[in-house]
């Protein structure tokens, strides 16, 4: 409550819902890409820049039928899980289109998982054929796949993708009779689960998020509809495909609008990355802070044309202020968007708009999607908090997944008898219903009964003239509990940094207790495949080269 001389006048509840004149989509995503096949035959539909392969949309639409009834022909329908193993190539999008169009339930395995992940993935989701890439990287797949079969109860098929078995699937399809396919496609609704895909598992073993076409298709359309998307949009699409970022921010807000999917590179690469926008006149480009620092820290940078570019998403981890201006200034992304959610959320809860102050894209994710509500709520109470107040974010609406797959126990432990998602994640909302993180419950750093926040510190380490990337964790210490440890990445040719010399730049500008007592230079972060930071991984490595015991 706030007082204006005699009046007491009552605060605000920090919730918002999202109106919209554009209705929900009712469409299942294969009859989405129909219609847009049907409007846009002639268009680019997917580009692979490192091969030079590329689909109309009238041929995706028809590859993806193929491949559909080869499927069906090998025995795979309605609700059989579907394994996906694989980089970033046409063929996993190929395959997330003709699953969904048979009913099968597309299950995206990580890239950088090993055996005894795949093991667990695809039994817990008793994945009945995987399709997987023979290797990625240092990852020899074919070799793992061979290891774990014989204790994958449920598994029938593996096909690796350039193989006679992956061929032998084409044919199958082209050989089949088209009326399978119609006939399977009658037999779909849009509330069917359609694809699972797991969490990172870092608290145990990987929960598998369960998501409709409902779920996947109208977030994917809703975050194009922000970002301005038409026929005449390119994406560069950096984020791997098994992430939501990937396949529904990336794949289905094109396919829903009838734009171009680029793939720059089966990895992350910056160099291909700006190259793809440049030779393929890109309009938007996707990616994590991490993925932008690296692309804008190139010394070739100002040799790519990337004067195409209009907009596109930054997600996965906050922005620092300054990377934002870069990108806005050199990469010319005035319209880029800062996207916040969850793969339990299909990911979009929140998103910034096109005519968004700087401040509002550094400082805050942005406002409610629509037709999506947002709540911030006292994690002891379960009660709204006024707003301005911190507390833990919770979501609401079409977006939110079915449930866990075969975990009941765990689905009712984040959603609750309301349908709201708590999200674990630590926000404010501004009277404007913009949303602002501060940090997840479980990386809150707690400093001698201090509650300490990572992002606004890391903000801050980012004003050093020498600092390129910062993170801040907590360690264990037996005076304050947790003590501050800075991990740092340095601009090229930066003398070196000490914990004496970064003391000093913050002493009179930072509260002494959020002065990190500890400094790590690094090369580079612990990441997920993702681009994501991993802060566990940190804050074990840093117990251990420092001889700390747990808090």
């Amino acid at each position: 409550m706030t007082e204006t001389g005699s009046t007491t006048i009552p605060t605000s509840p920090s919730y918002a819902s999202g109106t919209s004149d554009v209705p929900l989509l009712g469409d299942t995503i294969g009859a989405n890409l129909d219609r847009t096949a049907a409007r846009f035959p002639g268009h680019d539909a997917l580009v692979e820049y490192a091969t030079g392969r590329r689909w109309t949309y009238g041929e995706f639409d028809a590859d993806v039928s193929t491949l559909a009834l080869g499927l069906l022909d090998l025995g795979i329908g309605k609700g059989d899980r579907v394994g996906i193993w694989a980089p970033n190539r046409a063929e996993w999008t190929l395959l997330q289109y003709a699953a969904a169009r048979i009913g099968a339930i597309l299950v995206n395995i990580n890239p950088s998982y090993r055996e005894h992940e795949l093991e667990f993935v695809l039994n817990q989701a008793g994945t009945r054929l995987l399709v997987a890439a023979k290797r990625f990287k240092s990852s020899d797949y074919e070799a793992m796949v061979e290891q774990v079969r014989s204790r994958c109860p449920d598994l029938e098929h593996a096909v690796f993708l350039d193989s006679p078995e992956w061929e032998s699937l084409w044919r199958r399809g082209t050989a089949a009779d088209p009326g399978r396919l119609t006939a399977a496609k009658a037999e779909l609704s849009a509330d069917d689960p359609i694809n699972i895909q797991y969490t990172s598992g870092t608290t145990g073993f990987p929960k598998g998020a369960t998501l409709s076409h409902h779920n996947i298709l109208n977030n994917g359309f809703f975050v194009g509809e922000l970002c301005g998307y038409t026929e005449h949009d390119r994406v560069a699409l950096c984020p791997p495909f098994y992430h939501c970022f990937g396949m529904v921010m990336g794949n289905l807000a094109c396919t829903s609008h009838g734009s171009a999917m680029v793939i720059p590179s089966e990895g992350f690469d910056s160099g291909a990355a700006l190259a793809a926008v440049d030779a393929q006149r890109c309009t938007s480009l996707y990616g994590v802070p991490t993925m932008f620092i690296a692309e804008l820290d190139r010394p070739d940078f100002d040799g790519y044309d990337l004067s195409s570019l209009r907009t596109g998403i930054m997600a996965g981890s906050p922005c620092p202020e300054e990377v934002m201006k870069q990108v806005i200034d050199r990469m010319g992304m005035t319209e880029v968007a800062i996207c916040y959610g969850m793969t339990e959320t299909s990911p979009v809860s929140t998103q910034t708009r096109a005519d968004d102050s700087l401040r509002r894209r550094v400082s805050t994710v942005g406002r409610v999607g629509p037709h999506l509500e947002v709540k911030i709520v006292d994690p002891a109470t379960g009660l709204t908090v006024p707003v301005g107040e911190s507390g833990e974010l919770c979501t609401r609406g079409y977006s939110v997944m079915l449930g866990y797959w075969r975990q009941p126990d765990k689905t009712a432990e984040v959603i609750d008898s309301a349908r709201w998602m708590h999200t674990g994640d630590l926000a404010t909302m501004d009277p404007d219903g913009y949303v602002s993180i501060t940090g997840r419950i479980k990386d809150m750093i707690i400093r001698g009964g201090e509650n300490l926040y990572p992002r606004e510190i890391e903000e801050f380490l980012y004003t050093h003239p020498d600092i390129l990337d910062a993170q801040v964790v907590g360690v264990p210490d037996e005076r304050y509990g947790e003590e501050l440890m800075a991990w740092v990445r340095l601009h090229e040719g930066s003398p070196e940094l000490t914990v004496e010399s970064l003391r000093e730049f913050c002493t009179g500008k930072l509260a002494h207790h959020k002065i990190p007592r500890y400094v790590h230079v690094v090369e580079e972060f612990p990441m997920t495949v993702t681009g994501k930071v991993r802060k566990v991984e940190m804050r074990e490595q840093a117990k251990r080269f420092l001889g700390l015991g747990t808090a």
